[in-house]
């Protein structure tokens, strides 16, 4: 009887889901359980896919192939996140020397503070810090100068997928788009007081979006007639209805691309990220040892032009030695493996020796 029970209580533990596969974020138990299921993850990569909650590294080997990281070195990851990236350069490190690993999500920093300690990266070789980026002067003046500092500008894949975070229009969820949640104002909040200049001005900024006008009056003009859009797909909804106009055998794929610039552009405007970018790009030189490496990961056009700006002024001022003269791209076998993978540019500097 009480095994009947046990068994009972397990069954009615699995998640339930309509049709042959599981389609939303939280149905994907098996996809949110790597250690578990590692063969489903397996396919899912294969398969070009990225798994839910989880992120693939992109650019790993070009990245480690530049550092060529020695035992003993310090190294910093801007931008922590899944962990990818940090987790190939401890195995460089071979257990001599330290990684400085930042990341101003509280959600997913614990998680990958937890996923790197069970693969035997503890305190003695990985310092994991709750700060954003644009501080690094300050982990610097903590820690030392360091002789690597990778920088991944892309949102984490285990964010865009959650549509608690509100990353993304194909799922419903809040429209927040704030990196840490606990801080600043969610992009709901912002819409309810921009002006339709102001908005339109956002939007070609930071995405390019060459339907700006059209949709920052309609924005603009639901919430002044007192509608709301405080989620991800309301605001999906009102991109659609201002390209309207647009043909119908166009209309879809328009409406696509549109609701994805937007909500880039809300995410770099609730996380100051331009602003952010400007801090970190100007305090590079003085964290880095002489001869110390960078390198950065771009995802959109404006992100690229102040790195490419800001190497520039460097070299020529003397304080980098060497730049990229070209991007690197990751190679077609990654795109295919990875489709997020597509737009990144990686760019690298070298420190000056002193």
């Amino acid at each position: 009887m009480e095994n009947q029970e046990n068994q009972e209580k397990k069954h009615k533990r699995r998640v339930r889901y309509s049709g042959t596969h599981p389609r939303n974020y939280k149905e994907k138990y098996k996809e949110l359980n790597p250690e578990k299921y590692a063969d489903t993850i397996s396919k899912v990569i294969q398969k070009g896919g990225t798994p839910a909650g989880m992120h693939i590294s992109i650019c790993v080997q070009e990245i480690l192939d530049f550092f060529d990281i020695q035992p003993g070195q310090q190294g910093l990851d801007a931008t922590l996140g899944y962990g990818g990236h940090t987790s190939k350069m401890l195995e460089k490190l071979q257990g001599e020397g330290h990684i400085y690993g930042l990341d101003v999500d509280p959600i997913e920093s614990a998680k990958t503070k937890k996923r790197l300690e069970e693969k035997g990266f503890g305190s003695d070789i990985l310092t994991v810090k709750l700060e954003n980026f644009a501080n690094i002067d300050k982990v610097a003046k903590e820690a030392g100068k360091f002789d690597f500092v990778l920088a991944d500008l892309g949102v984490s894949s285990m964010q865009i997928d959650n549509p608690d975070r509100g990353f993304t229009f194909k799922a419903e969820g809040p429209l927040d788009l704030r990196m840490n949640p606990e801080k600043g104002i969610s992009a709901a909040e912002r819409l309810h007081d921009i002006s339709r200049e102001e908005l339109a001005g956002m939007l070609v900024e930071n995405a390019d979006e060459p339907y700006a006008e059209e949709i920052a009056e309609a924005v603009t003009e639901k919430i002044r007639k007192g509608g709301k859009i405080e989620t991800t797909t309301g605001l999906h909804q009102v991109i659609g209805e201002a390209l309207a106009f647009i043909p119908e055998k166009e209309r879809k794929e328009a409406i696509r691309k549109s609701s994805q610039r937007v909500f880039q552009a809300l995410r770099i405007d609730v996380n100051h990220e331009f602003e952010v970018l400007y801090d970190f790009l100007d305090k590079l030189p003085g964290v880095l040892k002489p001869g110390g490496k960078v390198a950065i990961l771009t995802f959109h056009s404006g992100e690229d032009r102040l790195v490419k700006k800001s190497f520039k002024q460097w070299k020529k001022e003397g304080l980098y030695s060497e730049i990229a003269k070209d991007v690197i791209r990751p190679s077609k076998e990654e795109c295919f493996r990875n489709s997020r993978a597509k737009c990144t540019k990686m760019r690298w500097a070298i420190r000056s020796e002193e």
